[in-house]
C-alpha cells in the first residue's frame, strides 16, 4: 500500500480534486495510468490493491488450446491480463503470433485491443459496451446474426475466476466455447486489515473499483458480506454496471459510475463529482 501526493502547486488547489483524497483499489502494477489521472484533476491518491494478479500454478490446459489453436475459429480476450499472460505462454510452447492470422479475433476494451496491436495481432470485433452482453451482441452483429455463431470453435483465455454469461450465450446460440484459465486474482498477501480500516475512516474522500474482484477482496479482508459499515462516509465510483452491482451486493451506494468503462473516464467521472462539492 503506497501514498502518491501531488506536488504542492497554486494551481492544484483551483483543480476539482484539490483537497481530496481518493483511494483506488487496482492491482499495484496496473495503478499508474489510475494514479495520473487523478493527481491530473489534483487529487491525493492512496494506492490500497485489494487484488494481486499471478501465474497459475500449472499451464497444461492452456498449453494444450495453443497446441490445437487451428481448431478455433475465434479468440476473444477479456483484459489486457488475458493477452499478456496468453502471449507469454504462446511463446514458451514455441509458437508464433502469426500463427493467430487465420483466426478471427474480439478485444474487449480499447487497452485490450491496444495490447494486440503492439503484438501486431489483427482485432476483428472491439465492442462498444464492455461487459458480457454486449460483446455478444456485438459477435452476433459481426456474424450476421445468431445463427452464424452456430458451430463455431471459440477459445476465451482469461482469469482464472470471471462471470459466466459470455460462454453460456455463446454455448446456447449453438457454438462450442473453451474457457481457459491464463491468471489468477486473489487477495495481497501483504494487506493489512487494520490499516486499511484506518486509512478509510480516516482522510478518504472516495474508493474507486475498477472490477468485481477489488469489491470482493475488500469484503474478504474485513471478514463481510457488507461493506457499509468500514466504508461510512466515503463516496464509492464504479467502473462498469457489473462491478456496481457487486458493489451493490456488498451494502454499498455506488454515487460514481462513468459512462464509458476506461481508467480516464472513471478519473473524469470523479473529479466531476467533487467539482460542486
Amino acid at each position: 500500500m503506497a501514498t502518491m501526493e501531488p506536488q504542492s502547486n497554486p494551481i492544484i488547489a483551483r483543480l476539482p480534486l484539490a483537497g481530496r483524497t481518493v483511494v483506488i483499489t487496482r492491482a499495484q502494477v496496473q495503478a499508474d495510468e489510475f494514479v495520473a489521472e487523478l493527481q491530473r484533476f489534483g487529487a491525493e491518491v492512496m494506492v490500497c490493491p485489494t487484488i494481486e494478479i499471478s501465474a497459475l500454478e500449472s499451464y497444461e490446459l492452456l498449453d494444450e488450446a495453443i497446441e490445437h489453436l487451428y481448431g478455433y475459429d475465434w479468440l476473444i480476450f477479456t483484459s489486457v491480463n488475458g493477452v499478456d499472460y496468453f502471449f507469454r505462454r504462446l511463446q514458451a510452447c514455441g509458437h508464433e503470433t502469426s500463427e493467430l492470422d487465420e483466426l478471427k479475433v474480439c478485444a474487449i476494451g480499447d487497452a485490450t485491443a491496444d495490447r494486440l496491436s503492439d503484438l501486431h495481432v489483427h482485432v476483428d470485433v472491439i465492442p462498444d459496451e464492455f461487459k458480457a452482453e454486449g460483446v455478444f451482441a456485438a459477435l452476433e452483429r459481426f456474424v450476421g446474426g445468431r445463427e452464424g455463431l452456430s458451430k463455431l470453435n471459440i477459445l476465451i483465455p482469461r482469469a482464472s475466476v470471471a462471470r459466466d454469461y459470455l460462454p453460456k450465450a455463446l454455448q446456447n446460440a449453438g457454438a462450442r466455447v473453451d474457457v481457459v484459465s491464463t491468471y489468477r486474482t486473489s487477495l495481497p498477501a501483504h494487506l493489512d486489515r487494520g490499516r486499511v480500516a484506518a486509512m478509510l475512516s480516516g482522510k478518504a474522500d472516495c474508493i474507486a473499483f475498477t472490477s468485481s474482484s477489488t469489491v470482493r477482496n475488500l469484503g474478504q479482508l474485513f471478514d463481510t458480506h457488507d461493506l457499509s459499515e468500514a466504508l461510512a462516509g466515503v463516496v464509492v465510483a464504479c467502473i462498469g454496471d457489473v462491478t456496481a452491482a457487486t458493489a451493490q451486493e456488498f451494502g454499498l451506494l455506488v454515487a460514481i459510475q462513468p459512462n464509458e468503462f476506461t481508467i480516464p473516464a472513471m478519473a473524469r467521472a470523479i473529479a466531476e463529482y467533487f467539482a460542486d462539492k
